[in-house]
């Protein structure tokens, strides 16, 4: 298979790409892990990743050349999709950071501002923390559970309108969505590709999935 890992100068794809690559090689997965700027080769792919680190506006901007080629193959042709921290919040209606910037709408709801109700948490919330699964059937979850924690680092999080996407929460000041899902979508706030064992085990399910 291939798996295209978009490129539009945001996030650390070599991380990605590595970690990708790792899941499939120690899986047995023949999988060709793609980091791209080209719609072509994007359409043409059996699976898409999209990272994203930074502003939700910024990465907005900077995917757009994409964005054609990625409606034609999520939405068009049903690919399987991933999405990474702020590219798991473009999926949204709308993004609310210093600006409201329109996302791709692929999941209703909208981007804001983390208010955790003790303040004497810090923002951005970074860090290791245990993950709440709220779907244990999704595919993608197979094998990880409530005693697992993962890698986040965020300031804002996505806060669908249909509370049924939300696969797996976490607690920090109220709970927040670490992972949502809408038919071949999937996407945590979370980063899997520094989430070690569980991240790859993520990974892995995800390389596997058939929606």
């Amino acid at each position: 298979m291939t798996v295209a890992i978009i490129d539009y100068q945001s996030g650390n794809l070599r991380s990605a790409q590595k970690a990708f690559e790792r899941a499939a090689r120690e899986a047995g997965l023949d999988a060709d892990i793609k980091v791209t700027a080209d719609p072509d080769v994007v359409v043409k792919a059996d699976r898409i990743v999209l990272p994203g680190v930074g502003a939700f506006a910024d990465c907005r901007r900077g995917v757009e050349p994409m964005v054609e080629a990625l409606e034609d193959a999520v939405i068009a042709q049903g690919k399987p999709f991933f999405g990474i921290c702020v590219g798991m919040q473009l999926i949204a209606s709308r993004g609310l950071e210093h600006e409201t910037v329109a996302g791709f709408d692929w999941i209703a709801g909208e981007v804001r501002a983390m208010q955790p109700v003790d303040s004497s948490l810090k923002i951005p919330h970074m860090g290791w923390n245990q993950l709440s699964i709220e779907q244990p059937c999704h595919p993608v979850l197979h094998g990880i559970g409530g005693d697992d924690y993962v890698y986040f680092v965020h300031s804002f999080a996505l806060f669908p309108e249909d509370e049924a996407v939300v696969q797996a929460s976490v607690e920090y000041g109220g709970m927040f969505a670490a992972a949502v899902a809408k038919d071949n979508m999937f996407g945590t706030q979370f980063h899997p590709e520094k989430s070690q064992q569980v991240g790859l085990r993520l990974i892995t399910n995800f390389l596997r999935w058939q929606p």
